[in-house]
C-alpha cells in the first residue's frame, strides 16, 4: 500500500553532502511506489525558535509554518536524515522538529538515516535523536541507515557509489513500511490524545 513519506533533512551548511544520502532516500521510496517529499531547511526557512506553530490560532502561523505543517500532518510517517555535528544533532533539523509536536507528527514512526565523513556514520547524533523523537510523538525504528565517509559513498544526485547500500536501504525500509503501516492502521481506531 502506497505511504506518504516525509523526508526531512537537517543541515544548512555551506558544502553540504547529507542532501546526496536525503535524496537517496526519496528515490527508494519513489521506486517502492510511495510519496515522498523531501522537507529540507534551506528551502523552508524557520525562525529560531520562539513560538511553536500549536500556539498560533489557526491560519495566522507565519506561511513557511503554515506550508510545512500540511506536509508533516499529511504524512504516514517520517524519515530523518542527520549528519552528526561535534557529536550532537545539526541545529537547522533540531530547531526544525521542535516547531512541531502532536497535532503534526503525532503517533507516526520515524526512522534515521545518519552520515558523517568519518567511519561512524553519524551514529552519535542518531542516539540524540532516539531521544529527541519520541517526545514528539514519533517513535523511532529500531534498525539505522548509517552512512560512513559520506563523500565517498553516494554522488551529488543520490546514487551509490557502493552498491551494498541498496540492500541495506531495503531491510531498513522493509522494516519502517511495517511501522507505518501498522501505525496507520491503529490510528484509524483513534489515539490516546
Amino acid at each position: 500500500m502506497p505511504l506518504n513519506i516525509a523526508v526531512i533533512y537537517g543541515s544548512v551548511r555551506e558544502g553540504r553532502l547529507g542532501t546526496r544520502v536525503a535524496k537517496f532516500i526519496v528515490n527508494k521510496l519513489k521506486e517502492r511506489k510511495h510519496d515522498a517529499v523531501l522537507i529540507d531547511p534551506v528551502e523552508h526557512r524557520l525562525p529560531l525558535l520562539e513560538k511553536p506553530h500549536k500556539y498560533y490560532e489557526p491560519g495566522t502561523a507565519p506561511e513557511v509554518m503554515e506550508t510545512l505543517a500540511k506536509i508533516l500532518t499529511k504524512a504516514d510517517g517520517f524519515i530523518i536524515v542527520s549528519g552528526e555535528y561535534n557529536h550532537g544533532i545539526p541545529p537547522a533539523l533540531k530547531n526544525l522538529l521542535d516547531h512541531f509536536y502532536t497535532k503534526e507528527f503525532g503517533f507516526k514512526p520515524s526512522a534515521i538515516a545518519c552520515y558523517s565523513i568519518g567511519p561512524f556514520g553519524g551514529v552519535r547524533a542518531a542516539m540524540q535523536l532516539r531521544a529527541v523523537l519520541p517526545e514528539l510523538k514519533m517513535p523511532s525504528i529500531p534498525t539505522l541507515f548509517p552512512v560512513q565517509k559520506v563523500h565517498e559513498s553516494f554522488d551529488e544526485n543520490g546514487n551509490p557509489l557502493d552498491d551494498s547500500y541498496n540492500e541495506k536501504a531495503d531491510k531498513f525500509l522493509d522494516e519502517f513500511e511495517w511501522y507505518a503501516n501498522a501505525m496507520k492502521e491503529a490510528r484509524k481506531k483513534g489515539t490516546p490524545y
